[in-house]
């Protein structure tokens, strides 16, 4: 087949993309440095959680080389890309298990957050929801896991930097430009309105959900009683 020029990332796919990575930098920062930037730290899990929704309802309803189904990293996969023998479009198998691996991790990570506590002054969203002890021990986790998401990271920007320096197959470009160059197959299909319609309103769900704004507002703290002055 002739090589070409073809539509590969959807917009909604590359907004998601580029939205993501600056939502898991303003949270790894904000959640190192801490202090005043906490309150935002919160803020911007609950903005993953949305941009999480929306990737796993895109994963089915997106276009064609945004669905999991497209790239979902089986045995057989992986094994005829490390023989070199892929010839696919999109994600290759190994990009596609790092696809999977990153939206668990995140999950893990975002659903930790919201019922975490500092033992000063924050606590998640849904932190009324468990036990004390339950929620330090999401909070130990979520530690722990940030720890785990800083080195995923790196290993993700060495393969995008792997394969456009040593397999001159620029991965950066197509996903901000929608186009990939010199290749053979068919463009991107589906991924219409409708499906952005649905995915932005279980996204919006999800983010109210996970929000708390629909649990009763706690009781007022009982009013101070003085100690008369005898």
């Amino acid at each position: 087949m002739n090589k070409q020029r073809i539509r590969l990332w959807d917009l909604p796919t590359r907004l998601f993309h580029w939205g993501l990575v600056l939502a898991v930098v303003a949270a790894l920062v904000s959640g190192q440095v801490g202090g005043k930037l906490i309150e935002l730290h919160g803020k911007i899990g609950l903005a993953i959680v949305g941009l999480i929704a929306f990737r796993l309802v895109w994963g089915f309803a997106g276009s064609t080389y945004a669905r999991f189904a497209q790239f979902f990293p089986t045995p057989a996969r992986i094994r005829t890309y490390l023989k070199g023998e892929w010839r696919g479009l999109g994600h290759n198998p190994l990009g596609g298990l790092s696809v999977f691996t990153l939206i668990f991790l995140l999950t893990v990570q975002v659903a930790s957050g919201l019922f975490a506590n500092d033992d000063i002054a924050f606590v998640g969203p849904l932190f009324e929801l468990v036990t004390k002890s339950l929620s330090d021990s999401l909070t130990g986790l979520h530690h722990l896991l940030s720890n785990v998401l800083i080195a995923f990271v790196v290993l993700h920007v060495g393969a995008v930097i792997f394969h456009g320096r040593v397999k001159k197959d620029d991965l950066v470009k197509p996903m901000l430009t929608g186009w990939k160059e010199g290749v053979s197959g068919e463009p991107a299909r589906g991924g219409g309105v409708i499906a952005l319609a649905v995915a932005l309103m279980l996204a919006g769900l999800a983010v109210y959900g996970a929000s708390g704004a629909w649990m009763p507002e706690p009781p007022p703290p009982p009013a101070a009683v003085e100690t008369p002055n005898w």
